[in-house]
């Protein structure tokens, strides 16, 4: 329904009551169709490196596969011979020489990217839903682990010594801590998963709980720094920050998406936090938590699906913090709901009719790629129409045909207008050609090391051409070999009987390579003819001779690749 231009309504009656969700005709870097999609095995879990140029996914059997998603093909594969439980997360260093990924099985492996080598193997008490590097190290030995039933921790990938977090305001307040509002029929507390994340530069933890809060821990001592509460108090299921760190997105149990502003700087996130501690000492306890948390975090936009009410799957920012995505997370549904920044819904995107499990947008590029439940990667794009000035500035398109008029120095080699106006550039300036300047978007580059952005392509051996060809012709023969032809058994030339089953397709080199055999050419058999009409001298040279060329004939000498001319 369309109620005014430029602006499109999906409406539902319920009771009566017409309620309309607006979506905004934008035409933004945003993705539009399936531009094409992905398959290998049952794939669970995805991820970009850095630039983008790797698209690394988990698979149901415990393996790893890296895709170049510049030309959609298997790059590298990651098999561990002691994992086949599906893969629950998989994330990139920064530097992109390392991979982490956690299973089903309780395990978190580090593999070197290049070599695809696993480098080490740490089994945890718990399962990991999910396990993040540290980012500010491009050869990271910490990761922040959230396991199914416990608190989230740092693990040490050197040693595999693990430090849990705090989840709750009352494990740090002076009195009692209150009752649990999860509890088993036991009476033993049942930790709901909890979601976790680095900051940008890894100096703090944000964890969000189950009683809707979300906690600023110094990961270092283990301290709760400060306290932001979440309105109505809801699970917290996801939480993620921006690719520039100045926006942090929760995703709650209310089904609403929550998109906080960072008002601490960056890098020196812990200093502030000292500063503002000891700036407010008219409170204590939990009261002061809360008064520092409100000076870090401040509520932006809230998204929500207010027809449907759908919860949402694996909620995140694009490359440039510009957008929102959100995948739907009703049974048999692929849908992708688009937001800008400013809380407009902008795109829905509907695809098979497969459950959506996981999401990920590229980092600089306007490409969304989401996961379905049968294991499959379909990649969205933005659907350009074609635009021929695009190629050639000059040109123009024209709605119908134009009588054109040329110059009178159209073709001269030198127009008069250029020699007019002259050139612009400086000749005598040097141009630097060394120096490479900082993309825009990668401008917090400050790694010592170099990034990964591709991975030499391995060649595969293919398989013979001829194989399938002369599977038939083969089992034919074999058939008229076994039937009782005369011919089908004969003497070798080492006095053997030699089987002729298996000699019109022969392998060598245990198969690699196929030869057929061919039929004698017309002077081999003029030459044969010549040989038996000449008068002998012997008996017995005139039968080994004629033995020679009927063992040639059947098999001794003419392939296809040793047959020559010389006869």
């Amino acid at each position: 329904m369309e109620l005014s231009s430029g602006t499109t309504y999906d409406h539902i009656i319920n009771n009566d009551t017409i309620m309309m969700m607006e979506i905004t005709d934008d035409q933004g870097d945003f993705p539009e169709v399936i531009e094409e999609y992905l398959e290998h095995g049952c794939m669970k879990c995805i991820a970009f490196n850095r630039r983008g140029t790797l698209l690394a996914a988990g698979c149901n059997d415990g393996s790893c596969v890296i895709w170049d998603f510049e030309t959609r093909g298997i790059a590298k594969e990651l098999r561990d011979g002691e994992c086949s439980s599906p893969i629950t997360s998989i994330c990139w260093s920064k530097c992109g020489h390392r991979i982490l990924v956690s299973a089903a099985d309780k395990s978190l492996s580090l593999w070197d990217v290049m070599s695809g080598k696993r480098i080490t193997r740490i089994v945890l008490q718990q399962t990991p839903l999910q396990a993040r590097l540290h980012p500010g190290s491009s050869m990271p030995s910490l990761c922040l682990a959230c396991p199914l039933s416990c608190a989230p921790m740092i693990v040490d990938l050197n040693t595999g010594s693990t430090t849990s977090l705090k989840v709750s305001v009352s494990e740090i307040s002076s009195g009692p801590a209150p009752a649990s509002r999860n509890k088993s029929s036991d009476g033993i507390t049942s930790f709901t998963p909890t979601a976790a994340c680095f900051s940008k530069y890894g100096n703090l933890v944000y964890v969000g709980n189950s009683k809707g809060e979300i906690l600023l821990i110094d990961y270092k001592d283990g301290e709760v720094r400060a306290m932001v509460p979440i309105s109505g108090g809801s699970v917290v299921k996801n939480i993620v920050f921006s690719r520039n760190g100045q926006y942090l997105l929760t995703n709650s149990n209310d089904r609403i998406i929550r998109i906080y502003e960072n008002l601490l700087p960056l890098k020196d996130e812990v200093r502030a936090l000292d500063e503002l501690n000891e700036n407010i000492n008219d409170l204590n306890g939990v009261e002061k938590l809360k008064a520092v948390g409100s000076k870090c975090l401040t509520l932006f936009r809230e998204f929500q699906d207010s027809i449907t009410k759908v919860h949402w799957k694996a909620p995140c920012f694009s490359g440039d913090g510009e957008w929102v995505v959100g995948g739907s997370a009703s049974k048999g549904e692929h849908k992708i709901y688009i937001w800008d920044r400013a809380g407009h819904l902008v795109k829905i995107l509907e695809g098979p009719k497969e459950a959506l499990i996981d999401l990920a947008w590229h980092p600089v590029r306007p490409i969304v790629v989401s996961v379905s439940l049968n294991g499959i990667v379909y990649i969205w794009a933005k659907d350009y129409t074609e635009n021929w000035s695009a190629f050639a500035p000059d040109f123009k398109e024209l709605e119908e045909n134009e009588e054109y008029v040329e110059r009178e120095d159209e073709f001269d080699l030198i127009p008069e207008t250029e020699k007019v106006k002259g050139s612009d550039v400086n000749e005598d300036e040097e141009v630097d050609i060394v120096t490479v300047e900082k993309d825009p978007a990668f401008s917090d580059s400050d790694m010592s090391e170099e990034e990964l952005c591709f991975l030499p392509a391995t060649p595969c051996r293919d398989v013979p051409e001829q194989q399938d060809k002369f599977l038939d012709s083969s089992s034919k023969l074999v058939d008229s070999n076994n039937s009782g032809s005369p011919l089908s058994e004969e003497a070798g030339p080492n006095g053997h009987m030699m089987n002729h089953a298996s000699s019109p397709v022969e392998d060598d080199a245990g198969g690699t390579r196929i030869k057929r055999k061919r039929k004698p050419s017309e002077k081999v058999l003029e030459l044969q003819a010549e040989k038996i009409k000449k008068p002998s001298k012997s008996s017995k040279l005139s039968k080994s001779k004629s033995k020679s060329l009927v063992d040639e004939e059947n098999g001794n000498g003419f392939y296809g690749d040793d047959l020559s001319d010389e006869y």
